[in-house]
């Protein structure tokens, strides 16, 4: 057999993912115990969402986990670039080919079309899916659309009938009708691929064997395979993993558990905790037990044992295993410099001396000052949100409201954080003062404390977003039919600020 290489390929468009480590983890213990290869691709064809320091991010955060790879974008490698936003050119070569091999054609379709199309097909209670209607064209049509440069897109012929049989090395054969399978678009109008195309292209010219990738996927593998076959490559071995959920079964998402490694760094879990916790999650050592390296796990490697139910991150038992490693692994003096490490990170108390400096009167009034950006949860009931003209539902509407909303930014600073709340708050008929009283409660666990602006700044979106999810529920939480109105109430103030 050929040298086993796998990958990691994240999309820099937001926080580092649990899921993200989680699937590099298999992918890094699978190639290893083979002795072959782990590569990191980073996916940024998304040329808006995508920027650089969720890249940077990114491999901080798996390089932070021990998770390293063999190539990547900074290590370099045999198969580069290994940014997709530096391979146009080889995108671009391979869809030509697959247009003249008529494997794909070219779709003039407005967006206007493809929306009636959409809605039609609901009405009808049709799939939904291009029609094919610019399959239709003559060469002539299409050589005079080009010439006038009609925006347009690359799609994929998909057979008409019959169906695709998905072979995956933890389950049964996948049957999937053609009928199902959408034409995909393979080249969007500004000239970029999309993950698709790019994705069978790089797994081919990087000689990946192995694609491990989550089981949201398994719908689109007909869509690869066809492409493999249209280019006459052979396909690697594909490997669904299970997905991570929530308590409630529901994929793990940032609405119900925080996903971001980055909150899991600054809640004070060591690296080798929550690796090992990711391990567990739908796969065992052979002797059954639940602390083990990674290294150890290298070792007694088996893709054969893993689960296929539907792992559940449950962070209680993550705070057990972690409790362990604290007082079973590290030693007293690894415990105090394992401490200082995470507690007296220079960059932190940099952005947080500036907030408190100019209320001490000695060292001794920063532990009481500064203590809530330190801890996780802040300790609160609901009498901490008794105010006078607030009512804890107008509270909680608040901080809902300001959850879903921090979320959108692109961008993660003081002025930007400051000017979306007080445009909040105005939008929402509330006095800037009552406004960022629920909030002081959420972030600090108290209404004296540091600009509550500052303090979110400081914290980030990851410990930010917790703990108004911790205040919210601390308030009672949202049903579902509060949850449908809030959410209501909060897309029609966004239509309204975006039309004025």
């Amino acid at each position: 057999m050929s040298e086993v290489r796998t990958r990691i390929a994240p999309s820099p468009t937001g926080d580092p993912h649990v899921g993200t480590a989680y699937i590099a983890l298999f992918n890094l213990c699978f190639a290893r115990q083979h002795n072959g290869k782990f590569i990191l691709r980073i996916e940024d064809t998304d040329q808006v969402r995508s920027s650089k320091k969720s890249e940077d991010d990114i491999l901080k955060a798996l390089s932070w986990l021990g998770l390293i790879w063999d190539e990547g974008p900074d290590k370099g490698g045999d198969f580069g670039p290994y940014r997709q936003s530096e391979r146009s050119d080889i995108y671009a070569e391979h869809v030509r080919r697959l247009v003249k091999e008529g494997h794909a054609f070219h779709c003039f379709c407005s967006e206007e079309r493809l929306t009636e199309l959409r809605k039609q097909q609901m009405i009808d209670k049709k799939p939904l899916g291009y029609d094919g209607h610019c399959l239709l064209l003559s060469e002539g049509e299409i050589a005079e659309n080009l010439n006038k440069n009609i925006p347009h897109v690359i799609r994929m012929k998909i057979p008409s009938e019959g169906c695709c049989i998905v072979k995956d090395m933890l389950r049964d054969d996948v049957s999937i009708e053609w009928q199902q399978v959408d034409m995909q678009v393979l080249m969007k109008s500004d000239g970029l691929p999309t993950y698709h195309l790019a994705n069978v292209v790089d797994d081919h010219l990087m000689q990946i064997t192995h694609v491990i990738r989550g089981e949201e996927w398994i719908n689109s593998a007909p869509k690869h395979l066809l492409l493999y076959q249209y280019f006459g490559w052979e396909a690697p071995v594909l490997c669904h993993m299970p997905l991570l959920r929530n308590a409630d079964k529901s994929k793990l998402s940032k609405r119900k558990n925080p996903t971001s490694i980055g909150y899991y760094q600054r809640m004070g879990y060591l690296p080798e905790a929550l690796c090992n916790y990711l391990g567990m999650m739908g796969w065992s050592m052979p002797d059954e037990q639940e602390m083990f390296s990674l290294e150890d796990m290298i070792k007694h490697f088996d893709i054969n044992r893993v689960s296929l139910g539907g792992p559940v991150f449950d962070t209680e038992k993550l705070d057990w295993l972690n409790g362990r490693y604290l007082r079973e692994i590290l030693s007293d003096d690894e415990f105090t410099q394992r401490f200082s490490q995470w507690a007296f990170q220079p960059e932190m108390l940099q952005a947080i001396v500036p907030l408190i400096k100019q209320r001490v009167e000695r060292f001794t009034d920063i532990a009481p000052l500064a203590s809530f950006f330190f801890s996780g949860m802040p300790t609160i009931d609901l009498q901490s949100f008794e105010h006078k003209t607030l009512s804890q539902d107008d509270s909680k509407r608040v901080l809902q409201f300001i959850a879903w909303r921090i979320e959108e930014l692109e961008a993660w600073h003081r002025d930007r954080i400051e000017q979306t709340l007080m445009q909040l708050a105005d939008s929402l008929g509330f006095k800037i003062r009552d406004f960022l009283f629920p909030v002081f409660i959420a972030i600090a666990g108290s209404s004296v404390s540091t600009s509550v602006i500052d303090s979110i700044a400081v914290l980030g979106l990851d410990m930010t977003r917790a703990r108004l999810r911790h205040a919210i529920e601390i308030l009672g939480g949202v049903s579902k039919k509060q949850l449908k109105n809030l959410e209501k109430e909060y897309s029609a103030l966004v239509h309204q600020s975006e039309q004025s």
